[in-house]
């Protein structure tokens, strides 16, 4: 399945690293950022979070939230978390069912793994209606954070 902008954003009910249960839902009415990452632990991932880290300033002063979403299992992100001291949340999709309603998955990735998130990113609004969506192929490539922010300033 592919997201468009436009599109109602898929809800969701997943785990975060302190074990309890995260809806779409408990974000209505406020800009929400969606991370899709392959693998914690992982170069890419880390860089990509720890720099998600090192600007939160910038996403709460425009009143967003930001999360984000691995097929890891909670008690894996609760780790990577700590280790990296991430100040955001980190949810666990270990049944796929998010990544896949997002259209972010790897049915076959490297080393045979498989149902691995893609490396995605969405802004959705506070009605849940998705106004950026970047799904990248590569999980080498990092979302364009200039045009996420963009979008975020364009609904504040």
């Amino acid at each position: 399945m592919t997201i468009n902008v436009g599109d109602k954003a898929p809800s969701f009910s997943l785990r975060n690293t302190e074990k309890e249960v995260v809806s779409s839902e408990d974000f209505t009415g406020k800009p929400l950022v969606v991370l899709f990452f392959p693998l914690a632990f992982t170069s890419v991932c880390t860089n990509e979070l720890c720099g998600v880290r090192d600007d939160k300033s910038y996403y709460d002063g425009i009143g967003a939230q930001v999360i984000g979403i691995s097929v890891d299992s909670l008690f894996t992100l609760e780790k990577f978390k700590k280790e990296q001291e991430y100040n955001f949340p980190l949810l666990s999709d270990w049944n796929k069912e998010t990544c896949r309603a997002f259209g972010a998955i790897y049915e076959d990735f490297v080393l045979e793994m498989k149902g691995v998130a893609k490396r995605a990113a969405f802004v959705i609004d506070g009605n849940g209606i998705v106004q950026y969506a970047e799904v990248l192929d590569s999980a080498g490539d990092l979302p364009n954070f200039d045009k996420i922010k963009t979008t975020l300033n364009n609904l504040v």
